[in-house]
């Protein structure tokens, strides 16, 4: 928290006015200076500004050792990231490093009033603000209920010493809120739809927004077929609308992730206009799948010619007008894509969208586009959309039969490889050693400054249901919940097993001897059943 106050400073502050130690209502300096400091942030405009800052501090770190990469998992409600920051901080001791991403798949999955959607934008695009105003504000009531337990301690202290170790653990109060990466489609119009549209994840607190090269009326997910790249000229439109949302409204150090779909992608909408040999334009043309115009194969009334390679050729067209790119063709563009972003559009992470999750892959075109931008940085999708166990377990035995360590026939080539068989083997051992590694090599060898995983709330949510259900309404009925609920809570130290305290329940009671004292009617007396957890 930027130039947060001290407590000694704000209580100086506040006794300034108010002398006595009350105001003339009779509410006490202490108790106002419990809710200054409760309310970590003013304004969730002050996030974005601050958490862009942070953002800015990590790279920065990263370029300097790439081992202090940075994560984040998919959230898609508020309590799912304050659980998350909850986790983290209770193993870590701190948050710092650990991001929240705002996933426009679940966005159109789950958090829409249309129904479940596909990741096609066809979900009202103020879902997405609203989600991040509900993260932030999920984040910031973490804040409140834990300064409210150190306030109670501190009420309750017996002596000088405790009183200061106290209210220092008040000063380094380490806030529950972290930067988001929030994924804005692919604008969901225009350059001047995406402009409106950043402004209102700025001003609902995204430090940093993912804005990706496909038409925003042909819009896939990632990792389905289909997909429609933009001109690289129209796409930095969006790039530059971006960067004005973010300056107008004074985050100055505002994140724009620049992500290229084009290893997938097969199709553009529009052939550009190109100006002058070499440019934008130019180099996007040059991939289309063309035909030669012959004698045999004329141009025909309403067709389009382009001069290419000193001849008019014919693009290949589909009849629903979308133009293909040649085979084979996705990984140079990607290149193409990215040093365009970084040099011409002023974005400041890339993010390749992958069919696989390979790390020779990856740091290939990486290595290529830092020929160009050496200091090119990359946000990766670990996505649940791989199938991690089979992907890694083919490339292991892939390495393993080229190297000669296996014979071709010691472990099947296919589908096979995921039975629970090969769990315990040597080749299954290695690709979960690999899979554990996966993040830190991809870090050191590919340039990725921030790995994510963009549904796995989704995914947990689904299994975990499904665990308890099947217990529950099966043979285990209430030892099922017990069993692989609340117990698990109670020896993990998780918080929410108290939950009335974990939604605010302190807080009030806290709040209402303020402004009642003894007249307060509490929640937190001997007959909560939460004090049955008071020893956890």
């Amino acid at each position: 928290m930027t130039n947060r106050k001290t407590y000694s400073s704000i209580r100086s502050d506040i006794l300034s006015r108010y002398p006595s130690g009350h105001t003339p209502a009779g509410v006490s300096v202490d108790d106002i200076v419990q809710l200054r400091m409760q309310n970590t942030y003013d304004t969730h405009l002050d996030i974005a500004r601050d958490m862009a800052g942070v953002m800015r501090a990590d790279m920065a770190a990263y370029d300097a050792d790439p081992s202090k990469f940075t994560q984040s998992l998919g959230c898609w409600s508020g309590f799912h990231a304050q659980q998350m920051i909850k986790a983290v901080k209770r193993m870590r001791g701190t948050a710092k490093g650990t991001y929240v991403y705002l996933s426009g798949w679940m966005v159109a999955g789950l958090r829409n009033r249309w129904g479940h959607l596909p990741d096609q934008s066809m979900h009202e695009k103020t879902a997405v603000a609203d989600l991040i105003q509900e993260i932030y504000v999920s984040l910031r009531q973490a804040d409140e209920v834990a300064l409210n337990d150190l306030f109670r301690e501190l009420k309750k202290a017996g002596s000088e010493d405790e009183r200061a170790r106290i209210i220092d653990r008040i000063d380094n109060f380490e806030s529950h809120v972290v930067p988001i990466i929030a994924d804005i489609d692919a604008g969901f119009g225009n350059e001047h739809a995406t402009y409106l549209l950043a402004k209102e994840l700025i001003k609902a607190g995204a430090c940093a927004l993912q804005i990706e090269n496909q038409a925003s009326d042909a819009k896939q997910c990632g990792h389905q077929d289909g997909k429609v790249t933009v001109p690289r000229e129209d796409f930095i439109e969006k790039l530059r609308a971006c960067r004005l949302a973010f300056e107008e409204l004074g985050v100055e150090d505002g994140v724009i992730v620049a992500r290229t779909d084009s290893l997938g992608a097969g199709l553009t909408q529009k052939v550009p206009v190109s100006q002058q040999p070499g440019d934008l334009a130019s180099q996007y043309i040059k991939w289309l799948k063309t035909e030669q115009i012959t004698k045999d194969n004329p141009i025909r009334e309403g067709e389009l010619a382009i001069f290419q390679g000193g001849e008019f050729v014919r693009p290949m067209r589909l009849p629903n007008g979308l133009f293909p790119f040649r085979e084979n063709t996705g990984r140079a563009r990607v290149i193409e894509d990215c040093i365009a972003s970084l040099t011409q559009g002023g974005a400041d992470l890339l993010w390749i969208e992958t069919d696989t999750p390979n790390v020779d892959q990856i740091a290939s075109m990486v290595a290529e586009i830092r020929k160009e931008v050496p200091n090119a940085k990359l946000t990766y999708n670990n996505s649940p959309s791989f199938n991690w166990t089979l992907n890694l377990r083919k490339q292991v035995r892939a390495e393993w039969v080229r190297d000669q360590k296996i014979p071709e026939n010691d472990y099947p080539d296919g589908i096979e490889l995921m039975k629970a068989d090969y769990d315990d083997t040597d080749l299954g051992r290695e690709a979960d050693a690999r899979l554990q590694r996966f993040q830190t090599d991809i870090a050191a060898r590919a340039g990725v400054f921030h790995n994510l995983i963009t549904l796995p709330t989704f995914h947990l949510t689904a299994k975990s249901v499904d665990e308890l259900s099947r217990g529950y309404f099966g043979e285990e009925k209430m030892l099922a919940y017990v069993k692989t609920v609340q117990r698990e809570e109670i020896r993990r130290g998780i918080s929410a097993v108290k939950h009335q305290h974990e939604v605010g329940s302190d807080l009030g009671d806290s709040f209402k001897e303020m402004v009642a004292g003894e007249r307060a009617l509490k929640a937190g007396g001997h007959a909560n059943t939460m004090n049955q957890f008071a020893a956890e």
